[in-house]
């Protein structure tokens, strides 16, 4: 038997807490655990050993981009047995580097951060996102809830938490395609304005904003949240920003924030979370997230007490997340075939590698999404329970 297939029968017999079935390059197939096989792994060719115990998420992931492995059965699956084996020598932190120590996101490398990821395409995004283009976690009232009525309940959710009033003003920091700001004005008669560092989606939102008649009540500028002066909001949301906002900034956003909002005014952020401080995936880092990190939970608690803001709510849309993510992948398999005529196939198998691994490590519980809201200053006249959120 060849040095690299005894390395590798090695490495897998301890890997998943599942049973599977490993197809090696050479036609051995080998079954591991006791019961059924969930999911087949067929080495179509060797990695590197040194490339596996030096960075194993990178090498595992470029593999899988390259064709160096297939998944027969549902790549979540695999990806959550991953996980769950908390004794796999991948929970020795291999392939994490504290990236957040070395990247600065300064206002020119967060717009570089943000275009990488976003201004792809929206015509790649439209193929498996609802119809209002909201990427973001969804909010399931009900298991039969379609994709666009979650996103459009997660958007009602977060205005009514946030008590919103006819006539208000609304800040929405990373706004994506508008959907918050315009539904804000439609809705609640309020006065919205969405700030993007990503061009594609400033100029779909100018679009929609048109399109809706709503130039008087509502606007979009292509701009960081840091170069915003001489205005002043009573609600400042943002949803799914914050992750690319970097470690050392973490402080300056709510900062910012502080400075955005009137006395007694109200903001809701909604954000990935961790449990301890996360060190960024190597690979994640490389081709999806560049400049990422995700905040522990105690840590943005600190720093809102730290700015002078008073928590008044805290939810938990965990698995939220993880049907949202399920729904993405459903929409994206099932549009491989316009998908390929815009992007190739390492992109294609990229993407759905990113997909799954976020669905798994929700359902998984290694990360959460949580909803904070909090106030300026003491505010007194807020509802005292949380009808307003639900009626």
């Amino acid at each position: 038997m060849d040095v690299d297939k005894l390395f590798y029968r090695y490495v897998i017999k301890n890997l998943f807490v599942d049973p599977c079935e490993v197809k090696f390059w050479d036609g051995e197939v080998v079954i591991y655990g006791e019961g059924i096989p969930q999911f087949r792994i067929n080495f179509n060719e060797p990695i590197a050993k040194l490339e596996v115990f030096t960075d194993p998420y990178m090498a595992f992931g470029e593999g899988y981009m390259l064709k160096k492995i297939d998944i027969v059965g549902s790549v979540q699956k695999v990806i959550e047995s991953l996980y769950k084996n908390r004794s796999s020598f991948l929970h020795q932190k291999k392939g994490y580097k504290k990236l957040f120590e070395i990247f600065s996101n300064s206002i020119r490398e967060s717009k570089e951060n943000i275009q990488f990821h976003y201004d792809i395409g929206n015509d790649f995004y439209r193929l498996w996102l609802d119809e209002t283009m909201t990427y973001s976690c969804a909010y399931f009232k009900s298991p039969e809830d379609s994709l666009l009525q979650a996103q459009r309940n997660k958007v009602a959710h977060i205005l009514r938490k946030l008590n919103l009033q006819p006539g208000q003003t609304l800040l929405d920091i990373g706004c994506g395609w508008g959907e918050l700001i315009i539904a804000a004005a439609k809705d609640y008669q309020s006065k919205a304005l969405g700030i993007t560092l990503s061009s594609e989606q400033y100029y779909k939102t100018v679009e929609r904003i048109e399109n809706e008649g709503l130039q008087d009540m509502v606007e979009v500028q292509l701009i960081d949240y840091r170069e915003l002066e001489g205005r002043t909001f009573d609600r400042v949301v943002s949803v799914g920003m914050i992750e690319h906002v970097g470690k050392a900034h973490l402080n300056s956003y709510f900062s910012a924030v502080s400075s955005l909002l009137n006395e007694n005014g109200v903001s809701l952020l909604h954000c990935i979370t961790g449990y301890k401080e996360l060190a960024i995936n190597s690979w994640f880092n490389k081709y999806i997230f560049p400049g990422g990190y995700i905040p522990a939970v105690q840590e943005l608690v600190w720093l809102m007490a730290a700015n002078g803001f008073y928590l008044i709510d805290l939810e938990s849309l965990r698995e939220h997340y993880t049907r949202t993510l399920e729904h993405w992948i459903k929409n994206f398999e099932g549009s491989l075939t316009l998908a390929m005529k815009i992007k190739d196939e390492t992109f294609i198998r990229m993407w759905r590698l990113y997909l799954n691994s976020c669905a798994a490590s929700f359902h998984s519980g290694n990360i959460d999404l949580h909803q904070f809201l909090f106030t300026k200053g003491v505010n007194n006249n807020w509802p005292l329970t949380r009808i307003n959120m639900y009626s």
